[in-house]
């Protein structure tokens, strides 16, 4: 089977989630399969790299750049067509020529897109098609509506309805559709939403291995700093929970790892709570650390963050909202809390209590180990492409 990939970033570095998804699935999907390639490029990128590390995998390998004027005035067009402003981001007329003129070249069996950031690219092309949801991102935006500034509620608000509404218009325009927890899909407003196909995540267990080093950190949090949620998450762990901790534990030491760090983020920066920026091994961050916390308040979709910690055998806490889609046992193992108070006493809990610590991250590493896996994701989206194509 031949199948043309479209992505909405070039999937290297893989320092975000829709990347690191993108990567994994083109590599299990290049076993039994030729992949074609085609990803938009909206910023600077080491496309030379990213070729290096993608080439292994495909056939074929297009990197299209879209200039700012453009994206600037697409996303003006989309707001008079009632398009989602992040659909008209990533449109560009020039790019879907080519994207059409590689289709016709390379004649693949299947067409997949990950996000609904492309799905104008492909939706209307005859060749049988798969749309990769992901997460909801409707939902998304109506949590950030609910935490945001009362005067970007309106533009939340907009852009909410929008992309609920273009999440429904495109559903029977694709053969496939796939999506990354049964949480997500139950948020797509269709009436056949069960058609659509749940697809997790997995982890490298090979490259996220428990490492035996010295602790430097007390706890971890780790990811993309500059995604609205992830910088929420850390405002909320410096200025509410971590004070609650220290009044117990003054000298606990938190870690925040992950790239491009919010002007938000830095702010918080302290003798006790280290940003790290860009750090090129993340597993430098979880083995120098004690306990994992994701203490996540908006966003949709699985945390691969939470996958990394409990592989490298982390005792992990998190709340009801992220733990719904990972579906880990709590009090077995995962903690959950959802305020300040409940997560702050988890923190003092597995910092004060070693033999409970050492039990979750075993629990937690076995769970992980034995429901997260790439290939096994990975095959259930192949198969049902391959009888589409029959």
């Amino acid at each position: 089977m031949k199948i043309f990939v479209l992505l909405p970033r070039i999937p290297w570095p893989l320092e975000k989630g829709d990347k690191l998804r993108a990567f994994n699935q083109i590599k299990q999907l290049a076993k039994n399969n030729e992949v074609v390639l085609c990803a938009l490029n909206d910023k600077k990128s080491n496309k030379e790299e990213a070729f290096k590390a993608l080439q292994p995998y495909c056939i074929s390998v297009t990197f299209i750049d879209i200039s700012k004027i453009s994206i600037l005035f697409n996303i003006i067009k989309s707001f008079f067509k009632g398009l989602p402003l992040q659909c008209g981001y990533f449109y560009n007329k020039k790019a879907h020529k080519k994207i059409k003129s590689l289709i016709e070249k390379h004649k693949p069996d299947m067409l997949f897109g990950q996000l609904l950031r492309v799905a104008e690219y492909i939706r209307y092309e005859k060749t049988p098609k798969t749309i990769d949801y992901q997460d909801v991102f409707s939902m998304g935006m109506k949590r950030r509506k609910e935490i945001a500034p009362f005067y970007m509620k309106p533009f939340f608000n907009m852009e909410y309805k929008r992309l609920k509404r273009y999440e429904h218009n495109i559903f029977n325009d694709f053969d496939i559709k796939t999506i990354i927890s049964a949480q997500d899909r139950n948020f797509i407003d269709h009436e056949r939403k069960d058609e659509i196909l749940i697809v997790p995540n997995g982890v490298d267990h090979e490259y996220y291995t428990p490492q035996d080093c010295e602790k430097k950190y007390d706890i971890v949090f780790t990811g993309n700093m500059a995604y609205a949620p992830n910088v929420n998450a850390v405002e909320y762990l410096a200025n509410h929970i971590l004070p609650l901790v220290w009044k117990q534990l003054p000298e606990t030491k938190l870690y925040i790892a992950g790239a491009t760090p919010d002007p938000h983020v830095k702010k918080v920066a302290s003798e006790k709570i280290i940003i790290s920026g860009w750090i090129d091994d993340m597993r430098d961050a979880y083995a120098q650390s004690r306990i994992f916390i994701a203490p996540m308040r908006i966003g949709t979709g699985l945390q691969n963050k939470l996958l990394e910690a409990m592989s490298m055998r982390l005792p992990c806490i998190t709340t009801t909202l992220a733990n719904n889609p990972l579906g880990a046992k709590i009090d077995k193992e995962i903690l959950v809390g959802n305020n300040e108070h409940e997560l702050a006493n988890h923190i003092i809990t597995l910092l004060t209590n070693k033999e409970k610590a050492d039990t979750l991250a075993q629990s937690g590493y076995d769970f992980v180990r034995r429901v997260y896996d790439w290939s096994e994701a990975t095959k259930i989206m192949e198969l049902e492409m391959k009888l589409k194509i029959k």
